[in-house]
């Protein structure tokens, strides 16, 4: 029933998590600023000083920020590859839903600064973005 779904759905689905993935980082910014207590008309100048002068739970949000941007282009371009190389769209969605699920997970872990369960979500979601590269190079070949 579950790759059926990711089936049905074909490319729009991608398309739709290839969105979240990208505001993803976005999200984390602001989570960053608002449990730092940013404030626009202070600290709008400069919101990197801000950020990286940022403690606790705020700078877990931005360092959860910056890693989301460094993974970001490889599993856009998986995923891109895997639908250019015609790999099944149920394997595409299905990878590319556990990459932005293990990415969730990976953001509210290191938030509630849980070092082993960020470093498991960080690598499952590195793992479905490899399997889209892999998918790709097996259905291409």
């Amino acid at each position: 029933m579950i790759i059926s779904f990711f089936a049905q759905t074909g490319i729009k689905l991608a398309i739709i998590l290839m969105v979240i993935a990208s505001l993803l980082p976005w999200l984390c910014s602001v989570l960053a600023k608002v449990s730092g207590g940013f404030r626009f008309g202070k600290h709008n100048q400069d919101p990197r000083a801000f950020l990286a002068s940022s403690q606790g739970i705020s700078a877990r949000f931005n360092h959860a920020q910056a890693n989301s941007y460094e993974t970001l282009p490889v599993f856009l371009a998986a995923v891109l590859i895997a639908i250019y190389t015609f790999v099944p769209m149920a394997v595409v969605n299905l990878l590319a839903a556990g990459y932005v699920l293990f990415r969730i997970g990976y953001i509210a872990s290191y938030a509630a600064n849980l070092g082993m369960l960020r470093s498991v979500n960080w690598l499952l979601s590195m793992l479905c973005t490899l399997g889209l590269f892999a998918f790709a190079f097996w259905f291409g070949v």
